[in-house]
């Protein structure tokens, strides 16, 4: 409730610690005297804070004394009173306005042409960082105000089931919705992506294609202010939780929404939308040829391992990424990249479907529940999709999923795991249970739905007997990137699953050749490539950062650190060059595909763009030309 320790003091604490050695048995006979009790104390302790940061931010702030504010939550303790969390406040907010002083300061001296600013002009300056700051602040009480009891309920018994592992969570009906749609891709609705903006709900982007794009009145900033189903009255969304706007927008394919919006010059306009599928692209699978030194390289990147849970013929990643293989190979590729970074993992099944698809025959994932055997999953279907050379590029973010593939094929031989670290070490299988279906209880049912349990079931194993949990996949070949030094990943969590090993299932390992010249000669290139050595110095720079949890409150002192970290990222955006003589390109049906769709044209574009600049890729084309 409290992590940062920013509302709640020690004699709060005191009161909540009682129920230190109760709460399980409260749990367990449905009593939640600690939840009302916590929500009491905190909700005191919310009105006095907002009466503190309005009364410190109606006052300027001195930024020439050598004050320090702790950001680490863990490294502080509760305040010891009043007075204490009070002055806990002041700091954090002069420190918000500080960084928002020196941004506007930055912004003057660019239009003054580096002239030194008039008193009477820093002074206007602060007090506009500091209504920014208020403005942020009303705008975030005024969304605690919108936390309701089912919202508080349901933080708490996601804390009680979280103190089990990190994975077990009650999702409530909306939330489940919106793991559903972030799993298959595709919604009914608009295709308008919003926020909250004081008590308005704000229109920030519009999805190219979808219902509202064809209808084309809807724009970009439009402020919603009431919501209607068809013919029937409107109501009213203003202060309403953005949860309640978007549950009264999205609706079956084929009905009718009305949205009366504000415009930018405070006009209201009725804007009649008809529901449709919204499909978001950026969530599939997508390939592209890289083309470098005579050699034709195929380039998968898969976001996520999606899969539709609520629908028979839904989008598969497993089928998608076989058609990507498929329409690389017709291009006569010399050697596949399949990019999993940042891939926090999905569908258990499609990724044994996935992993079939280059080898012939044979186990793919070990899973076991607690006190029973391992069930060993396998791909069963004969013969090989792509029998080619393969590499696998990861990060500390490709988890799960990811990591059962990466594992699979490291351990198999088939392909060459590149990265900067360890994977993200998450090795446990979840499953819902939706708790409508458990429910007997007419009463109960006619209350609405209850959500639903993602419960934490087994763990897998690699083929070779071990687990990547807590430990996660270590590359083959190490190739730095920013996140190489950073404390993350399973092992952070607090109640985490502990690593474990079980026997070996029975596969066929094919030795990769020359592995250890693959692993030399890549390291004699990333020690003498300027831009992987500056993005290691930088990263070792992040981590000291990081670890310095004690920020100073002092001007000039602040200014002088953020030009040096911005000159130390220029300096290696200078380095970031377009990788030398390659040319990336579609495949020659997606070209085809592409023709009439100018909004996908452009999205590839930029995708391309940024694949040229991408130095782990530069390093990874140079370790395949090695392999081929």
């Amino acid at each position: 409730m409290d992590s940062g320790k920013r509302f709640l003091t020690q004699t709060d604490v005191k009161k909540l610690e009682k129920f230190e050695l109760e709460l399980d048995d409260q749990t367990k006979a449905q009593n939640l005297d600690f939840l009302d009790l916590s929500v009491q104390l905190f909700e005191n302790r919310k009105s006095q804070v907002q009466e503190y940061y309005k009364e410190i931010l109606s006052e300027p702030f001195d930024f020439t004394s050598d004050e320090t504010l702790e950001m680490d939550g863990d490294k502080l303790e509760y305040p010891k009173n009043e007075k204490a969390l009070k002055e806990y406040w002041r700091k954090s907010l002069k420190y918000q306005v500080m960084t928002r002083l020196a941004d506007l300061l930055d912004d003057a001296e660019v239009a003054d042409n580096g002239k030194d600013l008039a008193p009477a002009n820093f002074a206007e300056l602060e007090k506009q960082a500091r209504e920014k700051v208020l403005k942020i602040h009303d705008d975030w009480f005024d969304r605690m105000v919108k936390i309701d009891r089912e919202d508080r309920l349901s933080m708490y018994l996601n804390s009680v089931a979280g103190a089990y592992d990190p994975h077990t969570n009650y999702f409530p009906p909306q939330d489940k919705e919106n793991f559903d749609i972030s799993m298959s891709g595709r919604l009914e609705g608009i295709g308008a992506r919003l926020q909250e903006d004081g008590k308005y709900i704000k229109v920030v982007d519009v999805v190219v294609g979808s219902p509202c794009w064809k209808q084309g009145d809807l724009e970009v900033g439009d402020k919603i202010t009431a919501v209607a189903q068809g013919e029937a009255e409107a109501v009213d969304a203003t202060d309403m939780p953005i949860d309640d706007v978007v549950s009264m927008i999205r609706g079956e394919k084929g009905s009718e929404v009305r949205l009366t919006v504000k415009k930018r010059d405070n006009s209201l306009k009725i804007i009649p939308i008809i529901r449709d599928i919204v499909v978001m692209e950026e969530s599939y699978a997508k390939s592209a040829i890289l083309e470098q030194g005579g050699q034709k390289i195929g380039f998968i990147h898969l976001p996520k391992f999606y899969t539709d849970f609520q629908r028979n013929g839904g989008r598969r990643c497993a089928t998608d990424v076989e058609e990507e293989l498929s329409k690389l190979m017709k291009e006569g590729v010399n050697g596949i990249i399949l990019d999993l970074r940042n891939n926090g993992g999905g569908s258990l099944t499609d990724v044994v479907e996935m992993g079939g698809l280059f080898i012939d025959e044979g186990p793919i994932v070990q899973v076991k529940q607690r006190n029973r055997k391992a069930n060993v999953l396998d791909d069963d279907v004969k013969g090989v999709h792509y029998d080619g050379a393969l590499i696998i590029m990861v990060n500390a973010f490709s988890a799960s999923a990811s990591e059962i593939l990466a594992a699979a094929l490291q351990d198999y031989g088939r392909a060459i795991i590149v990265g900067s670290s360890p994977t993200f070490g998450k090795g446990t299988v979840q499953q819902f249970i939706d708790l409508d279906r458990l429910v007997q209880d007419e009463e109960i049912k006619r209350m609405g739905s209850l959500g639903a349990v993602k419960l934490t079931t087994q763990k897998f194993y690699r083929i070779n007997g071990g687990t990547t949990q807590l430990q996660g996949v270590t590359p083959d070949i190490i190739i730095p990137d920013p996140y190489t030094y950073l404390e993350v990943g399973e092992k952070e969590e607090f109640f985490a699953l502990g690593w474990d090993e079980i026997p070996a299932a029975k596969y066929e390992k094919v030795q990769l050749k020359g592995m250890n010249k693959l692993q030399a000669a890549s390291a004699k290139r990333v020690a003498k490539d300027d831009a992987l050595t500056a993005i290691d110095n930088n990263a070792k720079r992040f981590k000291q950062r990081r670890d310095e949890t004690s920020y100073s409150l002092n001007l000039d002192k602040y200014r002088a650190e953020v030009k040096e970290i911005e000159a130390e990222n220029k300096s290696i955006e200078k380095l970031e060059t377009d990788i030398e003589g390659l040319t990336i390109i579609s495949p020659k049906v997606d070209m085809e595909s592409m023709k009439a769709d100018e909004s996908k044209k452009a999205r590839i574009r930029e995708w391309h763009k940024a694949l040229q600049k991408d130095t782990q890729l530069k390093e990874t084309l140079a370790i395949m030309k090695d392999m081929l």
